[in-house]
């Protein structure tokens, strides 16, 4: 089985600096791999380990994801090949564009089974790219799967968890899914495996070879800013559950939040 995780690496957000007038800096942040997409290739890992194939990672954006150090990171995790598609013109690219990337990548590689993609991204988190992704390539598509398993026909046996309902379902390859951050917990990788993450394939592509260069964006950030800082009420509210209630039901109608 090969399968293509398809991670997005951002600006760390523990690094981020809010100045007064709401504007978010990046300029002193680390980049690093999104949290939401190391659970998306440890399940990618694991399915190759229990069933054989190989584990691809593609990566899209601006200069900064070419990191050594980053590439070492995802390759000692368990990926036997690392593809990144740079250019500038991806900094702030939406989903649609980045999905178009992304599957044509997909396409370039061919012979894939599986892409896994994590729930959303570190940055903006729409939740959108990995069913572009599949829309793109035209294969099945499922998002908020929270297990996955190879079944004895070689279809994929899937657990969805919904907000009130767990559907299990049954997919046929190729696939696109997008999983969810509990799938599974993402390994440290050991000594040895940093090691030989030296010695892994890495490839670079640019947007032209790959057919997208003319390709437009359909939306336009304006603005990202963080929201204004509001100073807590620190009201403390006592008495019985029923009398605490009324309490605070009426601080929110004072407050117009009612």
């Amino acid at each position: 089985m090969n399968i293509i995780v398809c991670l997005k690496i951002t600006p760390d957000p523990e690094d981020l600096e809010v100045g007064r007038d709401g504007s978010i800096s990046t300029e002193r942040a680390e980049w690093t791999i999104g949290g939401f997409d190391l659970p998306a290739l440890e399940a990618g890992v694991r399915l190759v380990e229990a069933h054989g194939g190989k584990v691809i990672v593609l990566c899209a954006g601006p200069a900064e994801i070419n990191n050594s150090k980053i590439k070492k990171d995802i390759l000692s995790r368990g990926a036997d090949e690392l593809y990144t598609i740079v250019d500038e013109s991806l900094r702030h690219a939406g989903t649609a564009r980045t999905a178009a990337v992304l599957a044509a990548a997909v396409q370039k590689l061919g012979e894939v089974d599986l892409v896994l993609s994590g729930e959303g991204s570190a940055d903006l988190y729409f939740q959108q790219t990995g069913v572009q992704v599949g829309e793109r390539l035209g294969w099945m598509t499922i998002n908020a799967v929270s297990q996955i398993e190879v079944g004895a026909n070689g279809a994929l046996a899937i657990q969805r968890t919904l907000e009130q309902e767990i559907e299990l379902l049954e997919a046929a390859l190729p696939a696109a899914i997008a999983v969810t951050s509990d799938i599974h917990e993402p390994r440290l990788a050991s000594m040895r495996e940093i090691l030989k993450a030296g010695r892994k394939p890495t490839f670079e592509w640019s947007l032209a070879e790959l057919g997208v260069a003319d390709l437009p964006e359909t939306i336009d950030i304006l603005k990202v800013e963080a929201p204004p800082r509001v100073a807590r009420k620190q009201v403390m509210i006592e008495g019985s559950p029923e009398e605490a209630a009324k309490a605070l039901l009426s601080h929110l109608r004072k407050e117009g939040v009612l």
